[in-house]
């Protein structure tokens, strides 16, 4: 008897031991997130947040609002000093099938945005675009949003981006008044390779 509890008792010491090192392993497998400095250019330094849990407000994604679901997501905002700003939002998703479906829905909301947004808001213009198929893991893809309110003279642009790695989903804004022709969509892309990229 006394032999079986000691070789119980080593048994559970060995399992305990395996248990703390997989912990940080486990820990080590959360998706990672862009820096501020791997944001596109701007005249002014970028600033990042902590990463949080769940979705930003309303519904987390700007032209895919209540798309990506609030279980198993983190969030990272930037902004600079001149109103540029942008969002990452990280997902994963419980199977791959599930991923796929996910970005096929925020590619659709993504591409109908701007005829969304015109029957929302009467007067607003709003033209959506899609900029292309990134080669980065699973892929990646790019579109824009160029609004104009004649009644208060604002135009803004705004660049998306999804892309997928396995089961883990994310998304990647980046907004500021001006047009596309503003915009910096060849450094965009090369930050959603790295988004994309750093997930693991």
């Amino acid at each position: 008897m006394n032999k079986l509890r000691t070789a119980l008792a080593t048994a559970a010491g060995v399992l305990g031991l395996a248990a703390l090192a997989t912990a940080p392993a486990q820990a080590a497998a959360q998706p990672a997130f862009l820096a501020a400095a791997q944001m596109p250019a701007s005249s002014t330094p970028w600033t990042a947040t902590q990463v949080f849990n769940g979705v930003p407000e309303n519904g987390g994604a700007l032209c895919a609002p209540y798309k990506i679901p609030a279980q198993n997501t983190r969030y990272r905002e930037f902004s600079t000093e001149l109103d540029t700003n942008g969002v990452q939002i990280t997902t994963v998703a419980r199977t791959e099938v599930d991923a796929v479906k996910l970005v096929d829905t925020l590619r659709a909301s993504l591409a109908g945005c701007g005829p969304r947004l015109e029957r929302e808001n009467p007067g607003l213009r709003a033209v959506s675009a899609f900029h292309g198929k990134l080669a980065v893991e699973e892929g990646a893809w790019v579109y824009s949003l160029d609004t104009a309110d004649p009644q208060v003279g604002n135009t803004d642009i705004h660049l998306f981006s999804v892309g997928r790695d396995g089961r883990t989903v994310t998304y990647v804004r980046w907004g500021q008044m001006g047009d596309l022709k503003d915009a910096p969509l060849t450094a965009f892309k090369t930050t959603t390779k790295t988004a994309v990229n750093k997930l693991y």
